[in-house]
């Protein structure tokens, strides 16, 4: 029996070149109505542990998301999923610097702009002064990361920089880190600190 992964899998194949022949079919078999684009892993990490946390089984409710590889593929998903494709409601996340990608690929696909939810700097960015740096560093600690976080605060390079900035820093000088910390940190979350952009990417769902 088909499943959203394997919606999924079908439409990331169908952006990379492949004929999308079964993504019709598997939408309408699936119930999905609503397509949701993250430029990344980590992203997706984020919201499927905060869709946990508050009880929503997403792909039950016909929300499919998806991680693109990348803010400069949103044309292309929209594209081929929005109300120019196969007619799926679009929604998404993206970095403020991403954002143009973002507002380009809805507009050409004629899906609504204001479904966009965009985080300042980043969704790392976003977490870390939900949480507050220090609490960041009790997670990194936890996470028998400290020697490695203490070696990036003492190159002399990062000497006077904001705490906050070193923390991003630090979560993307890893291969797999932000995936990681994209989890731990909105399961270190209070209901009330979750970032305005992604509460109002579930409040939209």
């Amino acid at each position: 029996m088909a499943d959203m992964g394997a919606f999924r899998d079908e439409i990331i194949g169908w952006a990379a070149g492949g004929t999308g022949g079964q993504a019709q079919e598997l939408a309408e078999r699936l119930g999905v109505r609503t397509a949701v684009l993250l430029e990344g892993p980590s992203d997706l990490a984020a919201v499927e542990t905060l869709a946990a946390r508050r009880g929503r089984d997403l792909a039950a409710e016909g929300v499919c998301v998806l991680s693109m590889g990348g803010a400069m593929s949103v044309g292309r998903f929209a594209g081929l999923l929005g109300p120019s494709g196969i007619g799926l409601r679009l929604a998404g996340l993206c970095d403020v610097r991403e954002q143009p990608f973002y507002d380009r690929g809805f507009e050409r696909a004629r899906a609504p702009r204001g479904d966009v939810f965009v985080c300042d700097a980043d969704l790392e960015d976003e977490l870390i002064r939900a949480l507050g740096a220090a609490r960041v560093e009790e997670i990194i600690e936890d996470e028998g990361d400290l020697r490695a976080w203490q070696t990036l605060l003492r190159q002399p390079a990062h000497q006077g920089s904001p705490r906050e900035r070193l923390l991003r820093r630090f979560l993307g000088t890893k291969k797999g880190r932000k995936i990681r910390y994209g989890h731990l940190l909105v399961e270190a979350l209070d209901p009330e600190q979750v970032p305005a952009p992604v509460d109002d990417l579930f409040a939209c769902l």
